[in-house]
């Protein structure tokens, strides 16, 4: 009975001890500030990624010449096969040539001489096979400013032709009358005057589209723009102008 006695006083004495211990490992000592946990500092933000450089070739006195290259999509591509856009709904009749003979020197719509240059308006023009919505969808060209030769006329549709060869008919819509050209050549000096000898202007590759700005009456070179570059071409190294042609844009 004594031992029992003992032992309850000893558990009484203990409970306000450990109370007390218990209180003072979760809870701050009196008078202290908690003080909150300051952020992780942001990392900086990742510097811009430099815009791409030109590539440039050096000519013998060591200047510096740019190099133009032509976009991936400078040809005609075949139009998609599914899908009724790209169908007729029903056989069209084939063009009528009984108004025009087969090469005519004129437009029957325009009266405009035949053939004659003109170049695409826009970066999406669809070749259809005939004069007509009607008719398929054959090529699609995805090339602004790429020039082309008109070859006939039927009403508002145009049946031409492209530096590949390729023909078909677009809506005069889709075409305007600036003088382009293209290179045709693996690679073209843009020169700053008519003359092999002049400085190299820009190097110009295959397939590069530009304008014409000027041609004399059977001059070998023509004067040119590509983008921001200015200078002559020797006109057989391009396609966009007949032999000899005069040329004043």
């Amino acid at each position: 009975m004594i031992v029992r006695l003992i032992a309850l006083v000893l558990v009484l004495t203990a409970g306000p001890v450990l109370a007390q211990t218990s209180s003072s490992q979760t809870s701050p000592p009196s008078g202290t500030l908690s003080l909150p946990t300051p952020p992780r500092p942001t990392p900086p933000p990742a510097p811009p990624k430099a815009a791409p450089v030109t590539p440039v070739e050096r000519d013998a006195a060591g200047r510096k010449t740019p190099v133009i290259h032509a976009p991936p999509n400078g040809h005609a591509q075949h139009a998609p096969t599914t899908g009724a856009a790209h169908a007729p709904t029903s056989a069209p009749p084939p063009p009528s040539t009984a108004a025009a003979p087969e090469k005519p020197d004129k437009g029957t719509s325009t009266g405009l001489p035949l053939p004659r240059w003109a170049s695409l308006r826009t970066d999406e023009v669809n070749m259809r096979v005939g004069p007509g919505t009607r008719f398929p969808i054959e090529w699609q060209y995805h090339r602004r400013d790429l020039p082309i030769e008109i070859l006939r006329e039927v009403d508002v549709w145009r049946l031409i032709e492209d530096q590949d060869g390729v023909k078909g008919w677009v809506h005069q819509a889709t075409l305007i009358g600036h003088r382009g050209f293209v290179v045709r050549v693996s690679e073209a000096v843009l020169r700053q005057s008519a003359d092999d000898a002049s400085p190299a202007v820009a190097r110009l590759k295959e397939g590069v589209v530009g304008r014409i700005r000027s041609c004399a009456a059977k001059a070998d070179w023509c004067e040119v723009q590509v983008s921001s570059y200015r200078g002559f071409l020797r006109r057989t190294q391009f396609w966009g102008t007949f032999p000899g042609e005069a040329v004043n844009d």
